[in-house]
């Protein structure tokens, strides 16, 4: 795998390459993993990283300019282990690790998979690091458009984003699978199957006050991200309902956000954690009586919400079309960008009629959805299967016999994940 990002650091697309690489060791197969010189070593994980640059040692996330010296290391580390080791498939993270397969590829005769996670123009606008009339727009998106079109089959983790390679880069639907983010539904878990001496003492240690609904977010803090749109909402929520608490878990914008909720006046309800890791996700979320995600992104992933939907917590998220696909009928979506349509949302989540059965058992609903249709087994057999299809293609070989490992057996017939996975090729 090749993983331009400084892995491991407990978010997002980290979280989705550490589940990839698990379920493919759980199947039987050797991973080693390319990366950046920064990150978290995780055990039994074959990581390799590359050589640091002098004037940016603690690098960890976001566009900048250095990535391409970054990026020009990671190329290098993939050349050399490719030179020495034996390796079946290049799978490629994010379009730099895309472009760099590609070209690796041509030249070791290996077959590509690239592991689409949003649009590599759309996010530098997110990040403030491009502008649509910029000079360089159009010379990067012809690039996107490249790496897009030339992989031979491209996972993407939703359906809405599935139609955006189709639509806006023409990719052939023959190269696009639908390879849905998922979380291990044993290990999120919902708060009436954890220790409650242990939750209460973690509450107290979190200074979370007696009796207050608890409000929690996990990612990345960042505008993109929503995170200074949730303290506004939580600044409304407080105004009538001084019972509500936000634990706000993530990084790397804590000062920024701290200053905020202290200009705000809601300094006095919030518990910034920073960082939080992948291990003490589960039972600091299980703390929550509503979880939210209100990213504004319309091309990233949102994988955050599976981990919400499995600790069974109503979740509350921007309408967009991944909220939409995740969450499904089940969901309280808010008008994109709207703090006063979000504080709304929230306060039904927390407050439901006691009358309204619907909103009562919504997070047990959600946490049902997560693990008929997001699995990790099932997501992992897929892939195998795919990587058995692009070996076979270059080799020539079609091997249709009855497989001696487990097929996909399991088809996602809900009609808001927009895709069906079916059973392929036997595994390796």
């Amino acid at each position: 795998m090749v993983a331009p990002t400084s892995f491991f650091a407990d978010y997002g697309c980290h979280v989705r390459i550490l589940e990839e690489t698990r379920i493919l060791q759980k199947l039987g197969h050797q991973v080693t993993i390319a990366t950046y010189h920064n990150g978290k070593n995780v055990e039994g994980i074959d990581i390799r990283r590359t050589l640091p640059i002098p004037w940016r040692r603690h690098y960890e996330v976001g566009s900048s300019r250095h990535k391409l010296v970054f990026d020009a290391l990671l190329g290098l580390k993939t050349l050399e282990l490719l030179a020495r080791g034996h390796y079946d498939i290049i799978h490629a993270h994010l379009h730099e690790g895309a472009l760099i397969a590609h070209l690796l590829g041509k030249l070791f005769g290996l077959p590509v998979v690239f592991d689409f996670q949003g649009s590599l123009t759309e996010e530098m606008i997110d990040h403030h690091f491009l502008e649509r009339e910029s000079f360089f727009y159009q010379p990067l998106r012809r690039l996107e458009r490249w790496i897009n079109r030339t992989s031979s089959i491209i996972f993407t983790s939703s359906a809405h984003a599935e139609r955006h390679l189709l639509e806006q880069f023409g990719c052939d639907p023959a190269q696009v699978r639908v390879l849905p983010d998922c979380v291990n539904a044993d290990v999120f878990l919902p708060s009436v199957d954890l220790d409650p001496t242990a939750q209460a003492d973690l509450r107290r240690q979190l200074n979370i006050p007696d009796g207050h609904k608890v409000i929690v977010y996990l990612g990345l803090l960042a505008e993109y991200q929503g995170t200074g749109l949730l303290l506004e909402a939580l600044q409304r929520i407080l105004a009538t309902h001084p019972d509500v608490y936000l634990l706000l878990m993530g990084f790397p914008g804590v000062q920024q956000y701290r200053q905020q909720a202290k200009a705000l006046g809601i300094d006095h309800a919030i518990t910034f954690t920073g960082r939080m890791s992948y291990e003490d996700a589960p039972r600091y979320l299980a703390l929550g009586d509503v979880a939210v995600a209100p990213k504004l992104s319309l091309t990233e992933g949102l994988g955050k919400l599976l981990n919400y939907m499995a600790v069974a917590l109503p979740t509350v998220a921007f309408d967009t079309p991944v909220a939409r696909e995740y969450l499904g009928a089940d969901g309280h979506l808010a008008v994109r960008g709207d703090v006063e349509s979000l504080a709304d949302k929230i306060l039904a989540s927390l407050y439901p009629a006691a009358t309204d059965k619907w909103n009562q058992e919504m997070g047990k609903r959600l946490r049902q959805r997560v693990i008929q249709l997001f699995a990790w087994d099932q997501a992992g057999q897929m892939i195998v299967n795919t990587y058995r299809e692009l070996i076979e293609r270059r080799t020539g070989r079609s091997n249709t016999g009855p497989s001696s490992h487990t097929r996909l057996a399991t088809q996602r017939n809900d009609q808001n994940l927009g895709a069906e996975i079916n059973p392929g090729s036997p595994a390796l």
